[in-house]
């Protein structure tokens, strides 16, 4: 009963056929958009790294979230870059800081706008570090109330969700009850539950400042080659109250998604990181690939393997493509 009667080439024969007997599909809302958000007017300051990318002071920011809302993303992650630098990362929480003003303009001109703030003090503090520093180590518990502060400041300008990126312990638990304590009970937690020390995050830091400036972040993201150890985290961060749980980056680490997403019920969000985006970006303008062809490929590789959301650099064009 094999060939000739099986032939499974039969439902390959026209794009339509094709398309019907679709598994895995991509739509424009499975997509959250990226923002570096900076001080100044008029800044649209292109990242080398990054083609496509770049660096936006507030007004730029709300149309470029506009636009995106326009293409049919729904969402937006900000990051900020201050001026100014310091131990603490102070501008991180600050009510007036840069990442507060964007939330609260994005929101002003369209409050439809779903806006992730990114919660991490890495581009706030001048050694770069995605937590306070003593004698050169980041110091898990006296960050956390930084990184709560900063939920809090985020959350109260308008923030949807509230996407802690820093790999501390505890962090969720502390960001719940530290919203919880303001009466933002209903503004819900996006975990980087399993966030690798990755070498794909070159790019990133450079559009984000972020690079530290001593030492690297070995000792709080996670070994590239642990897969039991991202479940323990993802359960934690269950554990902790966490809405939905992320995995970084994506596309070097399917399998990572595809071991959550079998083992846990909440929604699913990979990060396809810059390292991946200008990677593709490198190879088109080499003229080594297709370039569209192999973003599609890639944005759904990372929602076959169970990803129910996509942050990328691509989503404006692989919306426009859609």
């Amino acid at each position: 009963m094999a060939y000739p009667v099986h032939r499974p080439r039969r439902l390959r024969r026209n794009p339509v056929l094709r398309d019907m007997v679709r598994e895995t599909r991509l739509q424009p809302g499975d997509f959250i958009y990226p923002l570096f958000v900076v001080e100044g007017r008029d800044v649209r300051r292109p990242i080398a790294s990054m083609p496509g990318v770049f660096n936006l002071s507030l007004e730029h920011a709300v149309a470029e979230a506009k636009q995106a809302k326009a293409l049919g993303v729904p969402s937006v992650l900000l990051f900020g870059i201050p001026n100014h630098k310091d131990a603490c990362g102070t501008q991180a929480y600050a009510k007036d800081g840069i990442v507060q003003r964007a939330i609260h303009e994005i929101k002003a001109a369209d409050p439809d706008i779903q806006v992730i703030a990114d919660v991490c003090l890495c581009e706030y503090t001048d050694h770069g570090h995605c937590g306070i520093l003593e004698e050169g180590h980041v110091v898990n518990d006296a960050t956390l109330p930084l990184l709560a502060q900063m939920a809090v400041t985020c959350a109260q300008a308008g923030a949807d969700i509230i996407a802690p990126s820093d790999m501390m312990d505890g962090r969720v638990t502390a960001i719940r009850r530290a919203l919880d304590e303001v009466r933002l009970t209903e503004v819900p937690i996006l975990s980087y539950a399993a966030k690798y020390a990755s070498g794909y995050y070159g790019p990133f830091r450079e559009a984000a400042q972020s690079a530290p400036k001593s030492g690297d972040r070995r000792g709080y993201q996670m070994d590239p080659g642990n897969v039991r150890e991202a479940l323990k985290e993802v359960a934690l961060d269950v554990e902790e109250g966490a809405d939905m749980i992320m995995v970084k980056p994506a596309l070097a680490y399917l399998d990572i998604i595809r071991a959550v997403r079998e083992r846990f019920e909440l929604p699913v969000v990979s990060y396809n990181v810059s390292g991946e985006y200008s990677m593709l970006k490198a190879a088109a303008q080499l003229g080594w690939i297709d370039y569209e062809r192999v973003m599609m490929e890639t944005l759904t590789s990372i929602k076959r393997a169970g990803s129910d959301l996509i942050i990328t650099y691509h989503a404006l064009e692989a919306a426009k493509l859609l």
